[in-house]
């Protein structure tokens, strides 16, 4: 569960900022400040990528896969409510003002969608249901004789 909500982060956060900071970019000259955010959009590509080719627990891709999906829903319905959840307060941190800047982009684009379903296929997979060769192998020990105690 901790690791879907890694990549849950990584793909509103992370993503998030790395499009506002390319968007950006893109209006002025380009610079260390492209660098920074394609290396970002790179790193966010690595955790998803991680999160879906790997063996690991199918929460890991369905929690992150549901909040990106209900946004998209959410957003399909109701554009005002689903725009409303973007933090964009003064007062909060200019690096979260900027990652929800950019997960706005991102969703009304319709990439969180897009992301979202690519992180909902796994789920799909038997294989991910299935436990490891690893975790069978304790399941065949017995006991000898001698272990064996009788109270």
């Amino acid at each position: 569960m901790l690791i879907g909500l890694v990549a849950a982060v990584a793909v509103l956060g992370g993503g998030g900022w790395a499009t506002q900071q390319a968007v950006t970019v893109a209006q002025g000259p380009a610079g260390q400040k492209l660098w920074i955010a394609l290396g970002a959009m790179a790193a966010v590509g690595l955790v998803v990528g991680l999160v879906v080719a790997g063996r690991v627990s199918p929460l890991a891709t369905f929690l992150p896969s549901m909040a990106l999906l209900a946004w998209t829903v959410v957003y399909a319905l109701d554009m005002n409510r689903a725009l409303s959840f973007v933090p964009d307060e003064p007062s909060m941190h200019q690096i979260v003002r900027e990652a929800g800047a950019g997960a706005r982009l991102l969703l009304t684009s319709g990439v969180l969608a897009l992301l979202g379903v690519a992180l909902f296929v796994p789920v799909l997979m038997p294989s991910r249901w299935q436990r490891r060769q690893d975790d069978y192998d304790g399941e065949d020990y017995e006991e000898s004789p001698q272990e064996k105690s009788y109270y």
